[in-house]
């Protein structure tokens, strides 16, 4: 992918200039990946306006960096950000953009105390999240990986589905979940998963614990797997035995109020206006207090990444951009409903990546 992160970098020079910098100093880890393909624990890069970049790593990482990203100059230094502070200001890059929602003002801190030659001098200037504004666009090599990762959650709910029964724990589900993700080609879990039996399922984010599943539960399945680097998000409601008519009903309904956010979803759209179209269809039937969160999260080589779908979010959806829909109907002490799909947008309508039958499963 040495040809496509070249690309990346490119892209991000021309938005550097567009802000009036002379290079941007790229300290959050998870971009200096998408920019350079390099997966390390401590590293930097050097993006210049005009110019090549220069990556910045540890001696642990050197080696690597040589096979990953052997077109990039290397500063073997574990001082990474300081290091490139001091070849910024020795290359006369004198305004230097910063990512200001990483660094933390100890380490801001620490970079303008950077000793630099005598007559190089560097400023450095918040530019705010432009690697991230580039990221949340996929290319289609990532959209292959996220299918792919899409694909191996489907195949691993289908194999633990004999599993989900009444007896079972909640966390015994979860570790079965996980190992089958694995089992079926992922490198781990993409978070931690989350199981909610019974009243559990009121709680949109329950860590799975020892309650084991009981005839009469519904019982939400949140998981997703890791694979090549980006992560899969899909959600699953379950019957454990025949349900309560209260059930299918607010199965159905968070049903119906999914499937009018997938048709919302499309290029150009308002993200809040997609939330408004799931948002409205559970609060016309009297539970919108019920709906506790957004919609959903862009995702990619993180599990939440831009944009964010909410009533209170702004933003637009683009071509190409993968997303997650999942409304949810939580209610205290009885129990609650969510259905989530990974899917990219497309201008003739949404793709979807994860594609689980959404029809409520009896077990």
């Amino acid at each position: 992918m040495g040809e496509t992160h070249y690309a990346r970098r490119r892209r991000l020079a021309a938005l550097v200039a567009d802000r009036g910098a002379a290079a941007l100093l790229v300290t959050r880890l998870v971009n200096v990946r998408y920019l350079t393909g390099l997966d390390s624990s401590r590293a930097a890069l050097l993006v210049p306006a005009d110019g090549p970049a220069v990556l910045a790593t540890d001696g642990r990482y050197a080696g690597m960096a040589a096979q990953v990203c052997p077109e990039l100059p290397v500063v073997v230094d574990r001082q990474v950000a300081e290091a490139l502070v001091t070849r910024a200001a020795e290359d006369g890059h004198g305004r230097v953009g910063f990512e200001a929602h990483d660094l933390t003002v100890e380490h801001h801190t620490a970079l303008l105390d950077v000793d630099l030659p005598d007559g190089a001098a560097a400023e450095l200037v918040p530019l705010g999240r432009l690697v991230e504004q580039l990221r949340m666009v996929k290319d289609e090599e990532e959209i292959g990986l996220l299918r792919e990762a899409c694909a191996v959650t489907d195949r691993a709910f289908e194999a633990v589905l004999p599993e989900i029964r009444a007896g079972v724990t909640e966390r015994a589900v979860a570790i079965a979940l996980e190992r089958a993700m694995v089992d079926h080609g992922a490198e781990g879990p993409a978070f931690e998963s989350i199981i909610a039996s019974g009243p559990n399922g009121a709680v949109p984010h329950h860590h799975p614990g020892g309650r084991e599943l009981q005839r009469g539960d519904l019982v939400t399945l949140d998981f997703g797997a890791l694979y090549g680097g980006y992560h899969a998000d899909m959600t699953r409601t379950v019957a454990i035995g025949e349900p309560a008519a209260w059930q299918r009903d607010l199965y159905d309904l968070v049903h119906r109020a999914q499937a009018a956010a997938l048709a919302a979803a499309l290029p150009g759209a308002d993200t809040k206006d997609v939330d408004a179209a799931a948002r409205d269809v559970i609060a016309e039937a009297g539970h919108g207090e019920a709906f506790t969160h957004g919609l959903g999260h862009g995702v990619g080589l993180e599990i939440h990444e831009a944009p964010l779908m909410g009533y209170d979010k702004t933003g637009k959806l683009m071509d190409r951009v993968p997303i997650t829909a999942e409304p949810g109907v939580y209610l205290t002490g009885r129990g609650g409903v969510r259905i989530e799909d990974t899917l990219v947008v497309r201008t003739g309508g949404p793709e979807l990546l994860t594609t689980t039958t959404k029809d409520l499963l009896v077990l």
